[in-house]
C-alpha cells in the first residue's frame, strides 16, 4: 500500500498544471506542494482527523478557518521558562482559527500593499506591528462583514496543542520539529545565500492534529493579549492582563531555535514594533 502511495505522490507532483488544479491541490493553498502529499498520505492511511472548516473570500483571495471545539486544558508548563509557569487550567468556548498564517496575497487583497521583507504570495506576511494587524483586521471585517480578530493567547496555545485532539506533542503536530516547522536549523543556519533562508510558503510542513499549519516556526504570530505573568487560578476564556507595555506573540520563527518552537513558549514586544520574523493568524469567535 505504501508503495502505491509513493508512486501516486510522485505522479501528483509531476502532473501538468491543468491536471494538478483538479487533482493536486489537496490542502487548498492554491499550489501543488509537499503539503498536498501529506494530506494525501493521511487520506490513504486513515490518519486524517475530521476537520470542520469555513472558507472565506476577499477580493479574489480565499482563506480557510478551522473550527476548534472548546474544552479544558492545562496551559503553560511546570518545567519550562519562568514565564511559562505555573501550568494552570483554562476552559475555552468553541472558536475558529486560521488554517494558515495570513499570507502576503491576503494582506495585499485587503490593504493594497505588501512590505514584507521576504516576498512571495504564499509566504506569511511579516514586517507588521501589532497595530498594523489591527488595521488589517478592521478593513478585513469591513470587506467580509465578519468579526475576525487575533486569537487570545489561550486560544492560540490550545489550537497549537491540537485542541481536544491533542496527542501531547512538544511542537505543534509532532515531537520531530523538522516535520512541522521552519526554524533556525533548516532556515537561518543555511545562510543568506541559500534559497532556504528566511520564511517559507505556508502549509509546506505537516499540519497538527486539527489540520492547522505552521504554529511552530516560520513566523511568530501576534496574539490579542497584553503580556503578563500567569496565574494559578482556573480561568474561562481568559483575555490576559487589562493593560501593559508589550503584546504577546507565539509560535517562534525561521530564525529561532527549536526550544522557542515549543507550543508553550511565549514571546512579547511593543505593539509598535515590527520585524521580518513576526506575522499573524486570524481567529473568529462563534
Amino acid at each position: 500500500m505504501k508503495r502505491l502511495f509513493t508512486l501516486f505522490a510522485s505522479a501528483l507532483m509531476t502532473m501538468s498544471l491543468s491536471a494538478q488544479s483538479i487533482w493536486g491541490d489537496l490542502n487548498g493553498d492554491g499550489e501543488v506542494n509537499t503539503g498536498d502529499v501529506t494530506v494525501l498520505y493521511n487520506i490513504i492511511f486513515g490518519t486524517a482527523a475530521t476537520i470542520e472548516s469555513t472558507v472565506f473570500e476577499v477580493n479574489g483571495v480565499t482563506f480557510k478557518m478551522v473550527k476548534v471545539d472548546g474544552g479544558t486544558f492545562q496551559m503553560g508548563s511546570a518545567s519550562g521558562y519562568k514565564d511559562e509557569k505555573p501550568a494552570h487550567s483554562v476552559t475555552l468556548s468553541d472558536y475558529y482559527i486560521g488554517e494558515m498564517e495570513v499570507t502576503q496575497e491576503l494582506w495585499q487583497a485587503v490593504m493594497g500593499s505588501n512590505y514584507s521583507y521576504f516576498k512571495g504570495n504564499k509566504r506569511p506576511m511579516e514586517c507588521i506591528s501589532w497595530n498594523d494587524c489591527q488595521e488589517f483586521i478592521s478593513k478585513l471585517n469591513e470587506l467580509t462583514g465578519q468579526t475576525f480578530r487575533m486569537p487570545t493567547e489561550a486560544e492560540w496555545e490550545f489550537a497549537a496543542r491540537g485542541g481536544m485532539k491533542s496527542k501531547g506533542y512538544t511542537y505543534s503536530g509532532s515531537n520531530n520539529i523538522d516535520d512541522v516547522a521552519w526554524y533556525y536549523d533548516n532556515s537561518y543556519a543555511k545562510g543568506s545565500s541559500s534559497p532556504d533562508y528566511g520564511t517559507h510558503d505556508v502549509a509546506t510542513k505537516s499540519p497538527n492534529e486539527l489540520g492547522i499549519y505552521d504554529m511552530s516556526g516560520n513566523v511568530w504570530e501576534w496574539c490579542q493579549d497584553w503580556y503578563g505573568s500567569y496565574s494559578s487560578i482556573d480561568q474561562t476564556n481568559p483575555l490576559g492582563p487589562d493593560s501593559g507595555s508589550y503584546r504577546v506573540f507565539r509560535g517562534s520563527s525561521w530564525d529561532y531555535g527549536a526550544d522557542h518552537c515549543r507550543t508553550v513558549n511565549r514571546g512579547s514586544d511593543s505593539p509598535l514594533d515590527a520585524g521580518y520574523c513576526i506575522g499573524l493568524r486570524l481567529a473568529l469567535p462563534l
